[in-house]
């Protein structure tokens, strides 16, 4: 059937009225409508609502809500004006700690359903601040004509566009209270249209915006942004190209750290690096990781996917030795400037594709006695065989896609003689969809 024959689908006029069985791993209520079932956007488990349909397909159709009859004990005010338009959060309607315990079960959920494994204990879940925790994002710059003005955020919940956001309640004060103010300046420059993104990211005494200016800017424009830089002690960088060609404009010895109180660390790093967005969380899960890891004086540790030393360097000041192993060569670097910076020596860093066979790299012929894993989204697959040539006698493993450590369980447990002790969740992320895990391997 050509895309001109085809039978466009007719979405009902009216409401619908259903209660919501259960909760989506994207934060949406679940219900079943004539046995189909249909994923509800604003809609909590155990409630009564009408809703329209806003989409259908084959296998799944999915609405939103137009009014709660019964509501949820666990339903509370979103503090944003903006939610149910802007896509940055799904889950303010949610009451934190039902939250936290909703990503548990999805973590549950898809560790049986996809690995095939049950951990012997349930930890409990690591929870912080709930507002203005987020210390790196990105947010999109663009001009809309027909609301004559540039617009500084994040994208419509389900649509391309950039919703009109005047603050932001997760992201940090020092740029949740400025979008409005970031709009203005943007709209003042020649180039307004030509810059595409922002980037955040926040240290401990500065916090840097990357503009992502797809034109070389002139020196009126530059002029402009110097001014507000200086204005407001923000630190403004220009991106014309990759990550690689971030270079400050204001100030020109732009610095960025975070400290990790508890073991003695400093950690500096650049505003395009990765680094955890929720710094409260990020120490406690540093001290969690490290209790569960148990290194000793005598260990020698493997960190796989280490980045610029944000568990390393903790474990090193516990074990005999580290190894990291990370495939973005500038994070590697900043990880070795890192360890002298804070006098650590048992410590050495390469880098390597890790999703490539490693066997012939010279840190993969070293003994270990336990490994450490923090993988991207994807997880670590590839990795999972070569881990077990290692044969570590424990594994601490941190994950940001709980799909993805389940799927990777299933074969340290199933396939490589590995017992999935303790796992569970952290609360990186409050009032996203987002799930922060950490799982315990040891050797049968």
């Amino acid at each position: 059937m050509t895309r001109r024959n085809r039978k466009r689908i007719t979405l009902p006029a009216d409401p619908v009225r259903t209660t919501i069985e259960s909760l989506s791993h994207d934060g949406r209520g679940v219900t079943h409508v004539e046995g189909k079932a249909v994923f509800v956007d604003g809609a909590l488990p155990g409630e009564e609502v009408d809703f329209l349909y806003t989409a259908r397909s084959r296998r799944h159709d999915e609405g939103r809500v137009v009014e709660v009859l019964r509501a949820s004990v666990d339903r509370v005010q979103p503090k944003c004006a903006h939610f149910g338009v802007c896509g940055g959060c799904s889950l303010q309607h949610l009451a934190p700690e039902a939250q936290i315990q909703a990503k548990q079960q999805v973590l549950l959920d898809n560790l049986r359903h996809i690995g095939k494994v049950e951990a012997g204990e349930i930890l409990a879940p690591l929870t912080g601040p709930h507002w203005g925790y987020r210390n790196k994002a990105r947010l999109g710059v663009k001009h809309v004509r027909k609301k004559g003005k540039v617009l500084v955020g994040f994208r419509e919940r389900n649509k391309p566009y950039l919703a009109e956001l005047e603050r932001c309640e997760v992201l940090h004060p020092s740029v949740g209270e400025r979008l409005v103010e970031l709009a203005e300046v943007i709209a003042s420059l020649q180039a307004f249209e030509r810059i595409a993104q922002i980037e955040v990211a926040v240290g401990e005494e500065a916090t840097a915006l990357v503009l992502r200016n797809l034109d070389p800017l002139g020196a009126d424009d530059e002029q402009k942004l110097t001014a507000y830089a200086q204005r407001t002690s923000l630190h403004l960088w220009l991106q014309p190209a990759g990550p690689s060609s971030a270079a400050p404009l204001w100030p020109r010895e732009s610095r960025l750290f975070y400290t990790l109180p508890a073991h003695e660390l400093v950690l500096d790093f650049l505003p395009t690096d990765f680094t955890q967005v929720n710094p409260q969380i990020n120490r406690a899960m540093i001290d969690h990781a490290l209790a569960l890891l148990e290194p000793r004086d005598h260990e020698r540790i493997l960190d796989l996917f280490c980045g610029l030393g944000n568990f390393s360097l903790p474990i090193a000041r516990r074990a005999a030795a580290v190894v990291g192993v990370e495939g973005d060569a500038g994070l590697v670097q900043r990880a070795r400037d890192n360890a002298t910076r804070n006098g650590i020596d048992n410590c050495e860093f390469h880098a390597a594709d890790l999703t490539q066979d490693p066997s012939g790299l010279p840190w993969m012929r070293q003994p270990y006695d336990k490994l450490f894993i923090d993988p991207p989204r994807s997880g670590a697959a590839e990795m999972m065989p070569w881990v077990a040539r290692l044969k570590p006698q424990r594994i601490v493993y941190v994950s940001c896609h709980p799909a993805s450590l389940a799927r990777d369980a299933g074969l340290l447990v199933h396939e490589q003689g590995y017992r999935l002790l303790q796992a569970g969740v952290m609360d990186m992320f409050p009032h996203t969809a987002h799930v922060e895990s950490i799982a315990v391997f040891a050797r049968k």
